[in-house]
């Protein structure tokens, strides 16, 4: 390998892991820097990392000769790193928790530009991984309807699949509110389907998050007397409620 393409959140983050993975020191490669790092909206919100291309400089073969065990105890150090830790490794070569930690680090830093002190659990379920995020004031966090808080989760999403080369799903909870909103979702889908099949007349729900719609959908998709569709373009979508 005499080329590699490295990111990180700074240039000088960038080049060190560029130089792990080569298993040379700084002064073996060129350093090209392909993106520069900017802080994004806010200094934080859709930030972008740095991105730098090293490439070995071609040495006699004494020297290459003499490079090699140092790659070859580098590689030894890299396996057993990932033994004793018993954390699977994505083709990338770093830990999958390193894209959580990114992603955590993202949610305390927005948080900290809003005023808010927050602390996030990352907790592994089945088929995501849920980021719980506690501390005072988190209203200011999850907005209106949770609004803020499924931007704040679509954003992490994107810093934790950078990092990772699978795909990643992320929930961001906080104080509980997906599991209350679904509720009030649940309560409101039986609501309207006795209004339908009270007046005769199909039910437009309000905007909804894919996420919101497919509550609603649950809920109904085994009611005897009506059905749901969704229409519309995102963001926009919204679910309908008719008779059968």
């Amino acid at each position: 390998m005499s080329k590699v393409v490295a990111t990180g959140k700074t240039i000088e983050e960038a080049v060190e892991r560029g130089l792990n993975q080569l298993g040379v020191h700084k002064d073996r490669v060129t350093v090209n820097v392909l993106e520069q790092p900017s802080k994004g909206f806010l200094g934080l919100i859709g930030a972008k990392g740095a991105k730098v291309e090293l490439t070995l400089i071609p040495e006699a073969a004494p020297a290459s000769a003499a490079s090699a065990p140092l790659l070859s105890q580098q590689t030894t150090r890299e396996s057993n790193t990932e033994a004793i830790s018993g954390v699977p490794r994505q083709d990338s070569g770093h830990p999958v928790e390193e894209a959580y930690g990114q992603a955590v680090h993202f949610i305390v830093d927005v948080a900290k530009s809003m005023g808010l002190e927050v602390e996030v659990e990352i907790v592994h379920a089945k088929e995501s991984t849920v980021l719980q995020i506690s501390g005072p004031e988190l209203g200011l966090l999850i907005g209106r309807r949770g609004q803020t808080l499924d931007a704040l989760q679509y954003l992490a999403n994107i810093v934790a699949n950078r990092y990772s080369d699978s795909f990643i799903r992320l929930v961001l909870d906080a104080e509980n509110f997906r599991e209350r909103r679904k509720k009030t979702l649940e309560e409101l889908a039986d609501r309207l389907a006795g209004r339908v099949v009270r007046t005769r007349k199909e039910v437009v729900l309000e905007p909804m998050s894919p996420q919101e719609r497919k509550i609603i959908h649950s809920r109904l998709q085994d009611h005897r007397q009506v059905n749901t569709l969704s229409k519309g373009e995102e963001p926009n979508r919204r679910v309908v409620i008719t008779l059968k």
